[in-house]
């Protein structure tokens, strides 16, 4: 058994060091052009030659969790695309989101300003019911989110292509149910994966949808974002503020208004950051599980391309 390993921007020694001794059967290399025939490759954001030179691959695993680079490649209809289930992502996207969210809702970031200036404020205590928290997107990330948020006694809704159950949680789907859930949402929070049909889904229509004062926390894939529609609904006073982990253009360029704008938090994509040996353990099981002729958790649906 080989496995080629191809991450673009991220060092790729570390993973074939780490696969290689959870499994010590296969030959674990990382690919160049010409490389020898594999039957699994462990990719992050791989090129077009990877796949055109590999008939044999069975499987792409993916390290992180949005798959929309590979999506965008020509694959065979034979070769299998997995995500990681988690590998230790979803507990730091629920402590990102828990961060923003409470940073704002208690206006944390007014009294770090007035701190600076020597200022001695209270602030007027705000009610958490007057703060529903609205999360797009009810996969694995979404819901360990969603339970994050519900322990401090926040309403939480949630929205979903397909339709979710969640205790506590009132859950929306489908295009007809949109509306009704950014309406009821002052903080949203995307999660969703980047695909077709979720391009440029926060806009000057959905955000302005929000109720007034309304926040977002950006953490799912630049493209996600209209980033010319945001400003003027911070400016107009619709959106309060912004916590923003993810761009069109990474890194943010230095002359961006994002940098700048007081309403308005940035982060370098930190959100959640893949755990290398968490994830060679889930690969390493999932190859395994492969190789016995059992179905695995994570592979994407083309159609949906996630």
């Amino acid at each position: 058994m080989r496995i080629a390993v191809c991450l673009t921007d991220t060092k790729a020694e570390p993973w074939v060091q780490g696969l290689q001794a959870a499994l010590p059967e296969a030959e674990v290399f990382v690919w160049s052009a010409g490389a020898p025939q594999a039957d699994h490759a462990v990719v992050w954001a791989p090129p077009q030659q990877l796949v055109d030179e590999q008939p044999q691959l069975r499987t792409l695993f993916n390290i992180g969790a949005g798959v929309d680079a590979i999506m965008k490649l020509r694959l065979p209809p034979s070769l299998q695309v997995v995500r990681l289930d988690d590998a230790g992502m979803s507990v730091q996207m629920a402590e990102y989101v828990c961060h923003a969210l409470i940073r704002h809702f208690r206006e944390f970031d007014v009294y770090e300003a007035e701190a600076r200036e020597g200022r001695w404020v209270y602030r007027k205590p705000q009610a958490r019911a007057d703060f529903p928290v609205g999360i797009m997107g009810l996969g694995v990330l979404g819901q360990r989110v969603a339970r994050a948020v519900q322990q401090f006694d926040f309403p939480v809704l949630g929205w979903s292509r397909s339709r979710k159950e969640m205790d506590g949680v009132r859950c929306f789907a489908g295009e007809a149910r949109l509306g009704d859930f950014l309406v009821n949402t002052r903080v949203l929070v995307n999660l969703l994966p980047l695909t077709e049909a979720t391009r440029g889904i926060l806009n000057r229509t959905t955000l302005g949808a929000l109720k007034r004062g309304g926040y977002l926390i950006h953490i799912a894939r630049g493209g996600h974002l209209v980033e010319e529609d945001l400003i003027p609904l911070l400016d107009s006073g619709q959106l309060a503020g912004a916590t923003l982990d993810v761009f069109q253009q990474e890194p943010l360029p230095a002359g961006h208004p994002f940098w700048h704008h007081p309403k308005i938090s940035v982060t370098p994509h930190a959100s959640a950051r893949t755990l290398r040996s968490e994830s060679i353990a889930q690969i390493s099981n999932k190859i395994r599980a492969l190789q016995r002729g059992e179905a695995v958790a994570g592979v994407v649906d083309p159609e949906r391309g996630y």
